[in-house]
């Protein structure tokens, strides 16, 4: 049986990831106390394997605070009782929640504490961390919209080979700031830019000039190798350790040459492993 609990701030996307588990086959229940999850689990997950076979529980900061501070307690209790049970942590920047609420108008569920959006956001982020630390997956929606969202988490949870690790490669620009949801972060601004070169410069790193260009440097090659060789190395670790879902970013300086190129050779590398693999590239449209 499979049981991923869906958590996150508050407008970072839950509504979307539930309502895209439920398409994929899951039965999604919103905002279930903690308090509640073991006799959820054991009077009726337990009692109907047919049904809750795959289920999904939104858990949100609107529970109490003893029941978050003891939420590995009540995971480690859900995991001996032979349920696969996984943690989505869903979060985004501060700015963008809160254009989102001005945008949609809706209420914050802490603002009922008498409390300004921004303070309600912040409270909410530190009330989470107990859940944000058993996260198994972390997705930032800073800049992902809802179509690229739900793409994502069908791509996560939809069609994962529950045997093997499931690997995302995403691409990116540092100008436009880190992301947030990635285990490993590769700097790839050393190498060689295409971007220089005017007859390039329009393209990205999945057209042929620039997959031409960026072959036949021998300081790109020796980088991927490089990275091949690490990640071959450590990814096999991770998952003997029982980790479901890893990461892995690679960033120049715009997200549109190098790091593309990149992100799609080192996918077609470990795809060639039997390994259940994603690719995103944040910068393309």
């Amino acid at each position: 049986m499979k049981l991923l609990i869906v958590s996150g701030l508050s407008g970072s996307g839950k509504s979307i990831a539930l309502a895209t588990l439920e398409d994929c086959g899951y039965y999604c229940i919103d905002n279930l106390p903690v308090i509640m999850l073991e006799d959820f689990i054991n009077h009726v997950m337990l009692a109907d394997h047919k049904i809750y076979k795959k289920t999904a529980i939104g858990v949100d900061a609107r529970n109490q605070s003893e029941s978050l501070i003891n939420f590995s307690n009540c995971v480690e209790l859900i995991r001996s009782k032979g349920i696969d049970c996984d943690v989505l942590y869903m979060q985004a920047e501060e700015a963008v929640l809160l254009k989102r609420y001005s945008e949609t108008r809706r209420r914050h569920p802490l603002t009922d504490f008498d409390l300004p959006l921004k303070e309600a956001l912040a409270m909410e982020k530190k009330l989470l961390q107990p859940i944000a630390r058993m996260a198994s997956l972390v997705i930032d929606t800073s800049r992902t919209h809802g179509h690229q969202l739900r793409d994502l988490l069908r791509d996560l949870v939809g069609e994962r080979n529950i045997s093997h690790i499931s690997l995302q490669f995403q691409s990116f620009g540092y100008k436009y700031g880190v992301p947030l949801d990635t285990d490993f972060m590769f700097d790839a601004r050393a190498l060689p830019n295409p971007y220089w070169i005017p007859d390039l410069r329009d393209f990205t790193g999945k057209d042929r000039p620039v997959i031409e260009f960026l072959e036949q440097e021998p300081d790109v090659q020796h980088y991927l190798a490089d990275v091949c060789q690490f990640l071959g190395r450590w990814v096999p670790r991770f998952e003997k350790e029982g980790r479901s879902y890893l990461t892995v970013a690679i960033g120049c300086t715009g997200g549109q040459h190098r790091s593309v190129y990149l992100a799609e050779l080192l996918s077609r590398h470990f795809k060639k492993q039997s390994l259940h693999v994603i690719i995103r590239h944040r910068e393309l449209l």
